[in-house]
């Protein structure tokens, strides 16, 4: 019995290629490039379906994303959160196609998966604070904390909203400036909308001379105000004295008007109110002093006095 020997089958290449000290001009005329020209079609085949892949799949994918907004806008979802979540979702299936793109070349997503995990872990210890706009932002949008078009006051700046993005939200002030504020500062802080609802209170303080008649002033202050064409009547405005101040008797004078009427309503009652005091002879104090000078013998001023005239006496 004879003892056979298995020799290993190894792979040959499809083509060979010659070594350096073989290369020549009658090498490179001579040279079979078949096996070259086998390879070169392979691969650019591999690569026009990934490249085909890469197209059609991201079509498909923003249609579907429009799709699914589309939907979305059917509902009462605010549309700023709906613009968030297509672009969360396109950037999704983005990344999907692109590995199914890099699998058709032939490159092994299994190890990609891992190098990006890697690399995100490292890109979101640099960003922290990036990755912390991001969630502010996303917070914003999901609770409807504001939206765009409303006036609020947040981390130390005031104006009304043009846009929230994913990272900043971008303000217009009254005197048109743009503010832009990272999210994770607006999320950190107090945050008052001013605009949030349909209704709002004018707080106004109007000051009288000691010597006016209260009620009548009363009376005239909630005229003005009741009279009004913006001013509503559920609920009820208020006429109080509030304060009796150093030099005025204060009344509190408490309209409801709709937030966009705001701010023109407040300007006409200011006016309406100081023609109505004037008409009826209620003075509008203003605060005074009195100054007591004691002048000592010998002593002048450095001004030039006269002395009052002495009334006769009836």
């Amino acid at each position: 019995m004879s003892n056979e020997t298995e020799t290993p089958v190894t792979n040959q290449p499809a083509f060979d290629i010659p070594s350096i000290d073989e290369l020549n001009w009658d090498t490179l005329v001579n040279y079979d490039y078949s096996g070259i020209s086998e390879l070169v079609v392979t691969y650019s085949m591999q690569i026009l379906a990934a490249v085909a892949i890469f197209f059609i799949g991201r079509w498909v994918v923003r249609r579907l994303v429009n799709v699914v907004k589309k939907g979305l806008s059917k509902t009462r979802m605010d549309p700023t959160l709906i613009g968030f979540l297509g672009n969360i979702l396109f950037g999704i299936g983005l990344v999907f196609v692109i590995v199914a793109a890099m699998s058709q070349v032939g490159i092994d997503t299994t190890s990609f998966a891992a190098a990006i995990a890697a690399a995100g872990l490292a890109i979101g210890l640099a960003l922290q604070g990036s990755l912390s706009n991001f969630a502010a932002g996303f917070l914003i949008i999901l609770f409807g904390f504001f939206k765009k078009g409303d006036y609020i006051e947040a981390a130390g700046t005031a104006g009304s909203v043009d846009d929230i993005s994913i990272f900043t939200t971008t303000l217009i002030t009254p005197d048109n400036r743009t503010i832009i504020i990272p999210n994770g500062n607006i999320t950190t802080d107090n945050i008052i909308n001013y605009t949030a609802n349909k209704r709002r209170r004018l707080d106004l303080v109007i000051g009288v001379a000691y010597d006016a008649d209260l009620k009548k002033t009363q009376k005239l202050l909630m005229k003005v105000i009741t009279g009004h064409e913006k001013v509503l009547t559920n609920p009820e405005p208020i006429v109080e004295v509030n304060e009796l101040g150093a030099s005025s008797v204060d009344f509190i004078v408490r309209p409801w008007v709709k937030t966009d009427d705001l701010w023109q309503t407040k300007w006409d009652l200011m006016k309406d109110i100081k023609i109505e005091l004037d008409k009826a002879g209620i003075g509008i104090p203003f605060p005074q002093r009195d100054v007591h000078l004691f002048i000592e013998d010998g002593q002048t001023l450095p001004i030039k006095t006269t002395k009052a005239k002495a009334t006769k006496k009836k």
